[in-house]
């Protein structure tokens, strides 16, 4: 037997590092994702494939670990193997991959193999999980395979995901609410560009953040930030200070804070159908990631400025942050002038050309 499973990569519109701070975000799964081929083998082994590379990962099953695969085979290898640590007796398995979520760009290329795999899994092993237990084990194999400190935001929404929605993920509950995110209705369209920046420390850098919000959780005397959102903002900065709190310790959890708030008022909006009103608050958060959490390079924010200058009604960075992809929210008519002004600003900083695309809200993982 052989079964095949697609699923897509996302893009965040809004909520940037919130999610493993217990807080909101709002993803949408795009058209571009991962489809994975699995079929079951008689020798006792894990073959993973990729159209997208010569180079095979064979390992035997006695023998999993992440020193054993290749980087790029751990997202799969990471999923079987999280599979057999809860006791699936998984047998021996030949993986293909295929892929077109450019890579490095934020769109969580990861997050589309790995769940590509689980849901393929799911329907040849006949687990018949949850999708809720496919984001846990998507997440498991990132996390602890992988060793990837993904908060688990980027799973729910290439499983959960839905055609013409976001999803509002609250991460401290691990639940998704779709809301309606109607771009043609608005006559609006979701204008991306890959910067091509390199991902210069991007781990390690990603790390730092993590932890200064815990530095910052912990000066507080609670679990995660998600704790004090609903307090006076101000009041909990200037508790951090009177703790011993350094400035960039304030400043990462002053990001988080009014993160989660834009969140909430864009799906305010949303859900009142004034898709339009959400740009501002779009330019707020590349603003805040930019000043306050210090994510954003060069050439994101050369990107967003030449779009809001083009006529986008708002625009951010996408992503984990020190490179990818910016969005832009654009009346239909100014779409290809927002996508000239990008080009025609990165040449003139002699910049990569960026690639340029469309986001579509799209279904989550799904049988081909």
């Amino acid at each position: 037997m052989t079964t095949a499973w697609r699923a897509p990569g996302r893009v965040n519109v809004i909520g940037e590092h919130t999610d493993y701070n217990g807080g909101f975000a709002l993803p949408m799964a795009i058209a571009e994702g991962c489809t994975a081929t699995v079929e079951r083998l008689d020798d006792p082994v894990l073959r993973v494939r990729s159209a997208q590379r010569d180079d095979v990962a064979d390992v035997s099953l006695d023998k999993l670990a992440p020193e054993t695969v290749p980087d790029w085979a751990g997202y799969a290898a990471g999923v079987v193997a999280e599979l057999r640590r809860r006791g699936v007796d998984t047998g021996g398995l030949d993986i293909h991959v295929d892929g077109n979520v450019p890579l490095g760009a934020g769109l969580s290329s990861s997050a589309a193999l790995s769940c590509s795999v689980v849901s393929a899994l799911d329907d040849l092993l006949e687990l018949k999980l949850e999708r809720e237990e496919w984001v846990k084990i998507a997440r498991a194999a990132e996390n602890d395979f992988v060793g990837a400190p993904t908060g688990g935001m980027d799973q729910m929404a290439s499983v959960l995901g839905q055609a013409g929605h976001v999803l509002l993920c609250d991460m401290a509950t691990a639940t998704a609410t779709p809301v309606p995110f109607d771009l043609v209705g608005a006559e609006l369209t979701l204008v991306i560009a890959d910067s091509h920046a390199p991902h210069a420390h991007a781990d390690g850098e990603y790390r730092a953040r993590r932890e200064a919000c815990e530095r910052g959780a912990a000066l507080l005397g609670v679990d995660t930030l998600r704790a004090v959102q609903d307090e006076d903002h101000s009041a909990v900065l200037d508790r951090l200070r009177s703790g011993g709190a350094g400035d960039e310790v304030v400043r990462r959890v002053r990001h988080i804070l009014t993160e989660n708030a834009r969140v909430l008022a864009v799906v305010e909006r949303l859900r009142a159908h004034d898709v339009a009103g959400t740009g501002p608050l779009l330019t707020e958060s590349h603003r805040s990631m930019r000043d306050d959490f210090e994510i954003t390079v060069e050439r994101v924010d050369v990107a967003v400025e030449a779009a809001l200058e083009a006529g986008a009604l708002g625009a951010r960075m996408t992503g984990g942050g020190f490179g990818g992809c910016v969005i832009a929210l654009t009346p239909q008519e100014q779409a290809d002038a927002v996508g000239a002004e990008i080009t025609r600003r990165f040449a003139d900083a002699e910049f990569q050309a960026p690639r340029l695309f469309t986001g579509t809200p799209s279904a989550g993982a799904h049988l081909v």
